[in-house]
């Protein structure tokens, strides 16, 4: 049987998760996943393939979103409490190129933001008319996710790469060192699943009382090759690795798979993750 190995949300954009035991799946994926996004003053979203150190930024939010608590590394700031402001005026932010808006959450936090990164930035939140429609095969909603509402990977898929990357080369040289989960930032991560990728021939799920539907592959960059816990590139792996066999046919390589919730619902660690449709993989 298959289940929910882990559960995470990365309340802001590129900064570090936040595992849970058990929560609320949204239309657009777990409770307050990517609902606040760090920009430049401008308004152009920041992201660990520029600015690695947001991987160091490590966010707490309460249940009802009404508190985010923002943690620096040492030597860094004191934690700051931002009252989250839900209502204000909103401004244009820019994510890959596309215009949205977002509530800017005060000078404070973007003092805070400036000093951890080292570049001037601002904070702000995903407004309540945020009616983002996602692409795929099956359309959604999401906050300031890269696309999809839920990033789904399962351990089996993992311990492939790892098999790779243990593998030694043409000219024998040693295999690369295994690569943590958190280098893919996944949602759901997925035990007993013993082939590698089902997740790309799982069309549809249930879990808990949630049901997802396939969007598309889960195309990697270079968010992969900075190690989470120093907030430095660690490249070239896992992305020349994966170049290796996970080719995908519109170009890039893939590991895990993008979801929009078609009925959103309770999660927690342990459900059952149940396949109700099966579908062809891209690759």
């Amino acid at each position: 049987m298959a289940t929910v190995a882990s559960l995470l949300s990365y309340p802001i954009k590129g900064c570090a998760g936040v595992p849970a035991h058990t929560a609320l799946l949204t239309p657009a994926g777990l409770a307050h996943d990517r609902s606040f996004m760090v920009t430049s003053e401008a308004g152009v979203f920041r992201t660990q393939r520029r600015d690695p150190r947001l991987a160091l930024i490590r966010p707490e939010i309460d249940t009802a979103g009404e508190a985010l608590t923002l943690h620096a590394p040492d030597p860094g700031p004191d934690p700051l409490v931002v009252e989250v402001d839900a209502s204000g005026p909103p401004r244009p932010v820019d994510l890959f190129g596309a215009p949205y808006t977002g509530i800017d959450q005060g000078d404070e936090a973007a003092a805070w933001l400036s000093a951890v990164l080292g570049a001037p930035s601002r904070l702000v939140r995903v407004p309540a008319d945020h009616h983002r429609v996602t692409d795929g095969r099956t359309p959604g909603t999401s906050g300031y996710a890269d696309s999809c509402a839920v990033h789904v990977l399962s351990r089996s898929t993992l311990a492939l790469l790892h098999e790779r990357l243990g593998e030694k080369g043409a000219e024998g040289e040693e295999g690369a060192r295994a690569i943590p989960m958190e280098r893919f930032r996944p949602n759901i991560v997925v035990d007993g699943w013993d082939t590698p990728h089902t997740e790309d021939r799982a069309h549809r799920i249930t879990v808990g009382d949630a049901e997802l539907a396939y969007a598309k592959l889960a195309i990697r960059c270079a968010v992969t090759m900075v190690d989470q816990r120093t907030g430095t590139r660690a490249g070239p792996e896992p992305l020349r690795t994966l170049a290796a066999y996970r080719r995908a046919p519109e170009g890039g390589v893939a590991f895990g798979t993008k979801y929009a919730v078609l009925r959103p619902g309770k999660l927690s660690v342990g459900d059952e993750v149940r396949v109700t449709a099966w579908g062809e993989p891209e690759i």
